[in-house]
């Protein structure tokens, strides 16, 4: 999403998401929310993102996520010029690896 975005946007459901308890209510409130093709595609996204910000380079990322170049481009794009909604993800989650 563009920093630039003017649509006034739905709390509601990030406050929603900021309810959820363990990885099994993410899950089911996420399959509720979203179809199959969204999931999956939401999921490889991410997958993308954390590879990249591993450094890794697209030709591994397209072999291990079946990404295409197009889908590997627009998310180094996010995580380059982006909010910065990765790189906070991925630092904590390397955070509470390290404990």
């Amino acid at each position: 999403m563009r920093k630039n975005y003017q649509k006034e946007r739905n709390l509601n459901m990030y406050k929603a998401i900021l309810e959820l308890k363990s990885v099994d209510e993410c899950k089911a409130f996420f399959d509720d929310l979203c179809s199959i093709s969204e999931i999956l595609a939401m999921e490889q996204r991410f997958e993308v993102a954390h590879l990249l910000y591993l450094d890794k380079i697209y030709s591994d990322i397209m072999a291990r996520t079946g990404a295409s170049s197009a889908i590997i481009s627009r998310v180094n794009r996010s995580l380059q010029t982006g909010t910065g909604g990765y790189a906070l993800v991925f630092d904590r989650m390397k955070e509470e690896e390290e404990k």
